[in-house]
C-alpha cells in the first residue's frame, strides 16, 4: 500500500519541478551500509533527466527528472513477491515487476531490496538497465 501512495504522489506530482516527496525508507542491518555506499554511486543522469531532490531529504531516496524516476533503497520484501516468482535479470540484478502496480519494480539481493518507480515516457528496461550496474557493486544477488 505504501508503494501505491508514493507511485501515487510521484505522478502527481510530475512535471511541477522543485522538491519531490517521497516517503524514505527505513534499512535495518546490512541495508544501511548498502544503501549508503549504494547513494555514492546513483547516475546524475539517469535516462536523459537530471538528479532531482525529494523531502524529506534522505540518503536513502534518489529522483531524477520531476520525480517520474524515483528510487527507495532499503525498503521491505515485496509483499506479492512469492518464492516461485521469476525475476527478470539484467546486468546480474534480479528485479520483481509487480503485477498490481506496472510502473513499479524491486531489484532483489541477499543485502537488500531497492524498490524503483518509473513513471512518464521513461523505458524501464533502459531505467533498470543503469541502475543495475550500481546496485550489483553493492549487494550480490541472491543465492541460488
Amino acid at each position: 500500500m505504501r508503494a501505491a501512495a508514493v507511485l501515487l504522489v510521484l505522478l502527481a506530482l510530475a512535471g511541477c519541478g522543485g522538491t519531490i516527496r517521497v516517503e524514505p525508507p527505513v534499512p535495518q542491518g546490512e541495508a544501511v551500509a548498502a544503501c549508503d555506499k549504494l547513494a555514492t554511486l546513483l547516475p546524475r543522469t539517469l535516462d536523459g533527466d537530471e538528479r532531482g531532490t525529494s523531502a524529506p531529504e534522505s540518503p536513502y531516496v534518489a529522483v531524477w527528472g520531476d520525480g517520474i524516476i524515483a528510487l527507495r533503497c532499503g525498503v521491505p520484501r515485496p509483499v506479492r513477491m512469492a518464492p516461485t516468482d521469476r525475476l527478470q535479470e539484467i546486468s546480474g540484478v534480479g528485479w520483481f515487476a509487480d503485477p498490481d502496480k506496472p510502473a513499479l519494480f524491486t531489484a532483489v539481493t541477499d543485502i537488500v531490496y531497492v524498490e524503483v518507480t518509473i513513471g512518464g515516457e521513461h523505458v524501464a528496461g533502459e531505467v533498470l538497465a543503469a541502475l543495475s550496474k550500481p546496485i550489483a557493486q553493492v549487494a550480490p544477488p541472491p543465492a541460488q
